[in-house]
């Protein structure tokens, strides 16, 4: 691997455990705004209150400043909270503090679409801006 290659814990490697470790590597084209979008059909989590499974799209949406993402290193990350208990809100927000603090993005959100439960489907949004982008 050449110098300049950040260090992956998952990338290129045989993992098949969830992590909560998010992997980075820069930007390549930081001069300009654009936006990545990763949708993740089968996220899982558990209801804290019943420990019934909770499933759910994650869609996250991101303006990267100098970092993104590695999607290895994310998709252990989503499947590091199947087994945890979590609200629909909390899991949402929690996603997008961890996403905001490894990757300091211009911009970010993320959406938590909930398969129905009760009758009622549930849908959280939530957004970052980094000061300064209104």
């Amino acid at each position: 691997m050449p110098a300049s290659q950040p260090a992956f814990s998952a990338l290129g490697k045989p993992v098949s455990q969830p992590s909560k470790t998010l992997d980075v590597f820069p930007n390549p084209n930081p001069e300009r705004d654009y936006t990545i979008e990763i949708v993740s059909p089968e996220f899982t989590c558990m209801c804290p209150v019943t420990g019934q499974p909770d499933f759910a799209e994650i869609t996250l949406r991101y303006i990267p400043d100098a970092l993104c993402v590695e999607l290895k290193s994310y998709k252990l990350y989503l499947w590091s909270y199947r087994n945890e208990g979590a609200f629909h809100e909390a899991v949402t927000n929690t996603i997008l503090d961890d996403i905001v603090r490894m990757t300091a993005p211009r911009e970010a959100t993320v959406v938590g679409k909930f398969n129905v439960r009760g009758g009622l489907y549930t849908t959280v949004t939530a957004t970052y801006r980094a000061p300064g982008r209104g």
